[in-house]
């Protein structure tokens, strides 16, 4: 989170390059040398604390072993998710989604901007009231939920950012609400 994607690009190569994309090998690791390899990814003590939270997780539950998942309902692994520390909703989700290939959508900055700009909700939702206004509106389906957080990102990151360039964009014939443009 809050990191650009070649800058976490930087950090998985010093992990591929040091032979460290293995849970047991990343948890046996000394946790200021995990700080030093993911240093590119940007607040990387934080970053390095999180990641040995979720590793231990990992490691002590379920033997660094996420195969052991299947069968294990999502609603469970979201609640053992959400109890690590440093592991919030959006994190939690994206494991969820991307690593676990589980049909749960991803709530992000980009989501509720698009969403708050165009008028379709108001900037009260909180998290799980956005995430179930997609989850109840389309099919539980892990390519479609990957691929819609694909599109709200790509739409976030590229034309409504916190000054928005809404010229050009895919979402532009949607229209913005008064006042609500420069919000978020």
């Amino acid at each position: 989170q809050n990191t650009s994607w070649s800058n976490v690009e930087k950090a998985i190569a010093n992990l591929k390059a040091a032979g460290l994309l293995d849970a047991s090998k990343l948890h046996a690791l000394d946790p200021e040398e995990l700080a030093t390899l993911v240093r590119p990814a940007g607040y990387f003590r934080v970053k390095a604390k999180r990641l040995g939270n979720f590793l231990t997780w990992l490691c002590d539950r379920y033997d660094g072993d996420m195969q052991s998942f299947e069968g294990i309902p999502t609603g469970r692994l979201r609640e053992e998710l959400l109890a690590v520390s440093g592991i919030g909703p959006e994190t939690a989700d994206s494991i969820l989604l991307y690593a676990m290939n589980r049909p749960v959508f991803v709530v992000d900055t980009y989501t509720a901007r698009v969403m708050v700009r165009h008028g379709l909700i108001g900037e009260e939702l909180d998290y799980p009231q956005l995430q179930d206004l997609f989850t109840s509106n389309l099919e539980p389906d892990v390519a479609l939920f990957n691929e819609f957080h694909a599109l709200l990102v790509m739409a976030g990151k590229n034309y409504c950012k916190p000054h928005p360039h809404c010229s050009g964009c895919p979402l532009e014939s949607l229209g913005t609400v008064a006042g609500v443009r420069n919000a978020m």
